[in-house]
C-alpha cells in the first residue's frame, strides 16, 4: 500500500536526521553549533571588509569586489537563516541579537529579519499558499515575464507593484476560513513595518544611482540634457563607498536569491500540509551562477523544509545523501517546467493562464 504524504514526510524527517545524526557521529566539531556559526559569521565579514579595503586602495578590481562581496554576504544571509531559527546563542541572546543586527546592516535590501521571522514562520506553516507573503514578496507564483525580471531584485517597488493582489488574495482567504482575519490583519502591518526605514533608504538609494547612469548614457549618447540638483549628485559622491561596497554587492546578492527561491518554491495548488509539494531540488547546471551568490540554495532548501532546526553547513556536508533520501519518496529535482506553469505544482488550468 502506498505511503500517504504525511507518512511520506514523516520517513524523509526520521531518514535523514539519522543520517545527521551518523555524520556528527564521524565529525564530532559538527556539534559545536555556537562556535562553527560565529567562526563563519566573523569570517565572512572579514572577508567582507578585507577585499572592500583593498578596493579602495585600488589593489582589486570593482568587478571582483563586488562578486566577492556579493558570495561572501550570500554565506551572511544563511546565517541570517539559521538565526531566525534560533540556531545560535539561543540562550545568550544579546550576542544571538548582535549577529542578527550586524547581518541586516551588511545586507540592508532585505527586510528587518526580526519581522521576517515572523514571516518565515508563517512560511513554513503555509507554504505555497496565497498567503504566504516571503514567498510571493520575491515573485514567487507570477507569471515570467520582464516585469517578473526586473522586480525579482526589488522588494520594494517591485513589493508595491504586487501589493494590491496579494492583499486581496489575503481577503479571499479570510472569507474562505483558511486564514484567521487577525493573522491576515498582523501580516499586512509587519509587512509595510520590516521595510521601514532601512529597506527603503537602501533602495532609494539605488534608485537615484541607476538614474544618474542612465542620465550619464543619455547625455554622451544622444546629447540630452538631464542631471540631478547638485545637492543629490553631492549625495551620491558621499555615498560612494556605501553602495559600491554594501548595496551593489547585496543587488547581485538578492536577484539571484530570489530567482533561485521563487522559482524552488511551488505556489497556488499545493495540497495543504503536502510537504513534498512544496519545493524542488534545483541543481541544473545554468542556474550555478546564481546559486553561487545564495550559497547553493537551490540545492539544499528543500532539505529545510522536512528538517527544520538543522545548520546550513550540515545541510551542505551531508546533502548527497539527503537528496537521495528526497528523490526516492518523490521530491522533485529540477522540473523546469515550474517557469511555464507560474511555479504551480501542476499544470496551469484554463482559467489560470
Amino acid at each position: 500500500m502506498e505511503l500517504t504524504h504525511q507518512e511520506k514526510s514523516s520517513q524523509i524527517r526520521r531518514e535523514i536526521n539519522l543520517s545527521y545524526q551518523q555524520l556528527k557521529g564521524m565529525y564530532p566539531i559538527l556539534k559545536s553549533q555556537n562556535s562553527i556559526g560565529m567562526a563563519i559569521f566573523a569570517l565572512a565579514i572579514l572577508a567582507i571588509v578585507v577585499v572592500s579595503i583593498a578596493w579602495s586602495r585600488a589593489l582589486v578590481p570593482t568587478w571582483l569586489m563586488i562578486v566577492s562581496n556579493a558570495f561572501f554576504m550570500g554565506v551572511l544571509h544563511e546565517i541570517e537563516h539559521d538565526l531566525i531559527h534560533w540556531l545560535y546563542f539561543k540562550r545568550q541572546k544579546v550576542v544571538h541579537h548582535f549577529m542578527l543586527f550586524s547581518v541586516w546592516i551588511l545586507r540592508p535590501l532585505t527586510v528587518n529579519p526580526w519581522i521576517r521571522r515572523t514571516l518565515h514562520h508563517h512560511h513554513h506553516k503555509f507554504s505555497g499558499t496565497l498567503h504566504d507573503v516571503e514567498e510571493r514578496s520575491v515573485t514567487n507564483g507570477e507569471q515570467w515575464s520582464i516585469k517578473r525580471l526586473v522586480t525579482t531584485a526589488d522588494v520594494v517597488l517591485g513589493g508595491l507593484f504586487r501589493l494590491h493582489r496579494m492583499f486581496n488574495d489575503m481577503d479571499k482567504e479570510v472569507k474562505n476560513g483558511n486564514l484567521k482575519l487577525e493573522t491576515s490583519s498582523k501580516l499586512k502591518r509587519i509587512m509595510f513595518l520590516s521595510i521601514v526605514p532601512v529597506t527603503i533608504f537602501a533602495h532609494v538609494i539605488l534608485y537615484f544611482f541607476f538614474a544618474d547612469l542612465l542620465f550619464d548614457w543619455l547625455r554622451e549618447v544622444f546629447g540630452v540634457d538631464l542631471s540631478f540638483p547638485y545637492y543629490v549628485d553631492n549625495m551620491l559622491i558621499s555615498l560612494h563607498w556605501i553602495i559600491y561596497v554594501i548595496l551593489l554587492p547585496n543587488l547581485l546578492r538578492q536577484f539571484c536569491l530570489h530567482f533561485i527561491t521563487s522559482n524552488m518554491h511551488y505556489f497556488g495548488d499545493v495540497e495543504a500540509g503536502n510537504v513534498i509539494e512544496q519545493t524542488q531540488v534545483l541543481t541544473v547546471w545554468w542556474t550555478f551562477p546564481m546559486q553561487l551568490f545564495c550559497f547553493f540554495f537551490g540545492w539544499t532548501h528543500s532539505i529545510h523544509h522536512f528538517v527544520v532546526n538543522e545548520t546550513f553547513y550540515v545541510r551542505h556536508i551531508g546533502r548527497k545523501k539527503a537528496q537521495e533520501i528526497l528523490r526516492k519518496y518523490g521530491v522533485r529535482f529540477n522540473d523546469l517546467g515550474t517557469f511555464r506553469r507560474a511555479n504551480r505544482f501542476r499544470e496551469l488550468s484554463n482559467k489560470e493562464v
